[in-house]
């Protein structure tokens, strides 16, 4: 067997990053963070199948770490399937650990007349099955609750509700806690995007948001933009509203296509869009900031307004933060929303939208809705973003993510068929998978489901049922065997369809 001697640059750069701290359900342990760095290595071609990795001394010492910690990293990386133990021998990447699925680089090219949305039962059915414990979750829409700090934000609500004025429960009425108001607004001025307090509405979660601002610019039988694919909850609001749906061709890497989109504003005339053009759900991808800023002086000309959900926004994995399409308003056509459901608090239910020039109109809405997000957790949460508890928490959830999709790509090399293709979105927790002609992929689910294991078909993400053989797999939760068992299942169930 060949050997390769490997430098130790991955070494030096991941023991700068074993003494991680934060919170104690995202706090590494050395041995996980060594992992990862291995991992990363792997992936990434630095160490190739075959290679042998440097002995537990030397690793030890490259690292600054003692024995057993390295010990750890390699049961935790052959349990991965990405090393292999040979008595006598040492470890050696395995040969299936670095071959890597096909990537999807290819537009879709939806039908682009506008269809009434009409959602079959099938897809709540789908949806519901994705809430119960004991289903293995890769068709959920959300992380896992293990990633998010849950304890200090209760011990934060606890002692923010002891000192609570009454009187908020009145002030906060109209828009939403100012004080929390102002900390969402200095995370805008912090990305370089205009915002002031009185600018923001904070709304039960996202999707309160997004309802209210589609409700602001659109009227029963309009038309409104999406992309195709696109996440079932817009679907879903369009149905609610009765707007129709013009789905426009996306790339699974930069977003819409503006051409396409220019020729649609011409002829069909929608009344909105309603786009996700950071991480986008299902896809992953992410629109550049030149496409972003030519997509609102697009919209600007035509006086369209574009509802950005952003509710992934956070959820980055390089150095900075995609800007929103926002960042480029300065006409307040972009109705930007995002929430802490995605990247904090869960379950709390507080968002908020940035609407420009609909801002009074949303708040009259939101007035005559539900009058008021929950005044405890606006407190709670207001607070915790004071205290700098947000960004501490953030920067181990993306660590956490990041390594989770490297170890379900990896899974999904091992176990299904060579001609799947798949998304590889640099933040968020959805990849998105093509799989081989004839596999069906809501009939995937339903076997799936029999064993435990959700999934999200393709054809809920498209007003017209398309996308047959694909699928979103949610990579939002630790990895262990259970997960690992479940991924071997799932790629022989695909097997078995073809």
């Amino acid at each position: 067997m060949r050997f390769k001697q490997i430098p130790f640059a991955w070494a030096r750069a991941g023991s700068r990053r074993l003494s991680w701290g934060g919170e104690r359900d995202l706090a590494l342990k050395r041995y996980e963070a060594l992992a990862d760095e291995i991992a990363a290595a792997i992936l990434a071609g630095t160490l190739r199948a075959g290679d042998r990795l440097p002995s537990v001394r030397a690793t030890a010492a490259g690292h600054g770490v003692n024995a057993s910690t390295v010990f750890q990293a390699y049961y935790l990386l052959e349990a991965r399937g990405l090393i292999r133990a040979r008595p006598r021998s040492g470890y050696f990447v395995a040969d299936a650990a670095t071959e890597t699925p096909r990537a999807l680089d290819a537009a879709s090219a939806p039908d682009s007349e506008s269809i009434a949305v009409d959602l079959p039962e099938r897809v709540y059915a789908i949806l519901e099955a994705t809430t119960k414990r004991e289903v293995v979750p890769f068709g959920s829409a959300f992380p896992s609750p293990e990633l998010f700090p849950l304890q200090r934000l209760a011990k934060t609500l606890a002692a923010t509700v002891q000192k609570l004025d009454p009187r908020v429960s009145v002030e906060t009425l109209i828009q939403g806690s100012a004080q929390l108001r102002r900390q969402i607004a200095r995370r805008y001025v912090a990305d370089g995007i205009a915002m002031q307090a009185d600018d923001l509405v904070v709304t039960n979660g996202a999707m309160e948001a997004l309802n209210l601002c589609l409700t602001a610019v659109t009227e029963p039988g309009d038309a409104v933009v999406i992309e195709s694919p696109t996440f079932y909850a817009a679907l879903q609001a369009l149905e609610r509203h009765r707007l129709r749906a013009i789905e426009v061709p996306t790339h699974p890497n930069e977003g819409i296509e503006l051409d396409a989109l220019a020729d649609l504003l011409k002829r069909r005339r929608p009344r909105a869009l309603w786009l996700m053009t950071n991480f986008q759900n299902p896809l992953g991808g992410t629109m550049s900031e030149a496409k972003k800023r030519d997509l609102v002086a697009l919209l600007a000309r035509h006086g369209t307004p574009l509802i950005e959900d952003d509710v992934y926004g956070e959820l980055y994995f390089d150095a900075q933060r995609p800007k929103p399409a926002k960042a480029f308003d300065s006409e307040g056509w972009v109705l930007h929303c995002s929430s802490f459901s995605k990247c904090l608090a869960p379950g709390y239910r507080v968002g908020w939208a940035a609407p420009g020039r609909y801002v009074r109109e949303i708040a009259r809405l939101k007035l005559s809705t539900s009058l008021t997000a929950s005044v405890p957790a606006e407190a709670a949460l207001a607070a915790f973003l004071e205290r700098g508890g947000y960004d501490r928490h953030l920067r181990g959830l993306r660590r956490a993510l990041a390594r989770q999709q490297q170890t379900m790509i990896a899974a999904i090399a091992r176990h299904f068929p060579a001609a799947t293709r798949i998304t590889r979105p640099r933040g968020g927790y959805f990849l998105w998978a093509e799989l081989p002609r004839g596999v069906d992929a809501v009939e995937l689910h339903r076997r799936a489901l029999a064993r435990n294991i959700s999934t999200a078909p393709g054809p809920i993400f498209s007003s017209r049922g398309e996308y047959t053989n694909f699928l979103r797999l949610n990579y939002g939760s630790p990895w262990d065997a259970r997960a690992e068992e479940a991924m071997a299942i799932l790629g022989k169930l695909v097997r078995s369809l073809l």
